[in-house]
């Protein structure tokens, strides 16, 4: 028999929970404190399981009922209802958020709790800050193709193409975690993979002429700049590390006993713990910095806020003040120096090499099997390499000269003594 208004009303707790039928497996469940909450019985793929509907009285005899019958409508159509339940609950805390900015503030702070890299972290925070102008504020699941176009069209127009390329990629994953957290149901960024201006391939600028590389040793020595500048010059060339990890090397990551230099996870552009092997010239370079960084968390500590790492375009500064335009070395070129020459004496293993560069098989294949650290081959190599770097400088003529010192104009004064028009030729 079915419940009635009357009954529900009628109905007192008892010492222990009971049940009232109301039929089709929808029953009120009576507790000991006097609650009553509606609850639907039901199997699925051979499986008893329960619905919680509602408490009575926020949920009536009818609405419950009605409840019920979607229920079965939904088993009937293959469906699991308290798996759906499960997912409009989802479906409803992500629904809170919906703009562009939130969603991808959201996958931002995710990719941070994976240990993104921070220069990674920092380099998608500036991409998607030049979108949050014209789309940060549109609900995710109304943007368009055409407007995300045109704020790629907007980073394209000022002539940076491969930011412009970045930039894609980061819509398109912001766009696709929108997707997975039920926001929007499509990645209108993939779309347009072939609608931007494709940049021309440019590697970074290296000297890899022996000769040469012995000159630009005997330069570095003779830096006229600060001396925290001049020690990331002197060791660049002999760990080859990417230049950001080299300007936020820690003290605590120097182990001089074992003459290891151990890069954590979140600071690798692969995600993955480097070491570096330390040659006897480059713990002697160490041991000199100690002396001025020291007591610093960094090695390299920036002269203007001593917290933080120097500044990225440090050593490159330093090189255009050496002479260097960067057409013919940078930062970054003391890698592509390394990796030439070490592979042009052909008695190094070229996976070690890589290895030693901390590079990532473009092979899915090839890097399940190429796990191999190659540690014993890499720390000999290194010990060589540091010993033909002291050989390529002690056989150099002489450093190159360094770059004239631009001065600035100065300004004719008045009689009041501020600056009058134009400088003074």
């Amino acid at each position: 028999m079915m419940l009635t208004q009357l009954q529900i009303t009628a109905a007192k707790p008892k010492a222990k929970p009971y049940t009232l039928a109301d039929g089709q497996g929808l029953a009120l469940f009576v507790q000991p404190s006097g609650a009553k909450l509606w609850r639907f019985r039901y199997r699925y793929g051979g499986t008893a399981k329960t619905l919680h509907i509602g408490p009575w009285p926020t949920v009536s005899l009818a609405d419950a009922r009605e409840k019920c019958r979607e229920a079965r409508k939904a088993i009937a159509a293959g469906q699991d209802p308290v798996l759906e339940k499960k997912r409009a609950k989802v479906t409803a805390k992500f629904a809170v958020a919906t703009s562009f900015k939130e969603v991808a503030l959201e996958w931002i702070a995710k990719c941070e709790r994976e240990g993104r890299a921070e220069v990674t972290i920092d380099k998608i925070r500036w991409l998607l800050g030049m979108a949050y102008p014209l789309i940060g504020s549109h609900p995710i699941n109304a943007i368009t193709p055409t407007e995300a176009l045109a704020v790629l069209r907007k980073v394209e127009t000022k002539g940076r193409y491969e930011s412009a390329r970045r930039m894609r990629s980061v819509l398109s994953r912001v766009f696709r975690y929108g997707i997975a957290t039920a926001r929007c149901d499509r990645d209108v960024a993939a779309d347009l993979r072939g609608a931007l201006t494709t940049p021309r391939t440019s590697h970074h600028a290296a000297i890899t002429d022996p000769i040469e590389v012995g000159v630009l040793l005997k330069s570095i020595d003779d830096y006229p700049g600060q001396d925290v500048t001049r020690m990331a010059l002197r060791l660049s060339p002999h760990l080859f590390v990417r230049p950001g990890e080299l300007r936020q090397a820690e003290w605590s990551e120097i182990d001089v006993d074992k003459g290891i230099w151990c890069i954590p996870v979140e600071k690798m552009k692969m995600r993955r713990a480097h070491r570096v092997p330390l040659s006897r010239q480059a713990l002697a370079i160490i041991e000199e910095l100690r002396e001025l960084t020291g007591q610093r968390q960094h090695l390299f500590p920036c002269m203007g806020s001593p917290r933080r790492p120097m500044s990225e375009n440090g050593v490159n500064q330093a090189l255009r003040r050496m002479g260097y335009e960067g057409s013919e070395m940078t930062a970054h070129g003391f890698r592509a120096m390394a990796a030439t020459l070490l592979n042009e004496m052909g008695r190094w293993n070229p996976d070690a090499i890589e290895r030693q560069l901390a590079h990532q098989e473009a092979s899915s294949v090839r890097r399940a099997y190429a796990r191999g650290e190659y540690w014993d081959e890499r720390v000999l190599m290194m010990q060589h390499w540091s010993d033909y770097l002291d050989k390529l400088r002690e056989a150099a003529e002489g450093p190159r000269p360094a770059a004239p010192v631009r001065k600035k104009p100065k300004l004719q004064r008045s009689k009041a003594g501020r600056p009058r028009g134009r400088p003074r030729r």
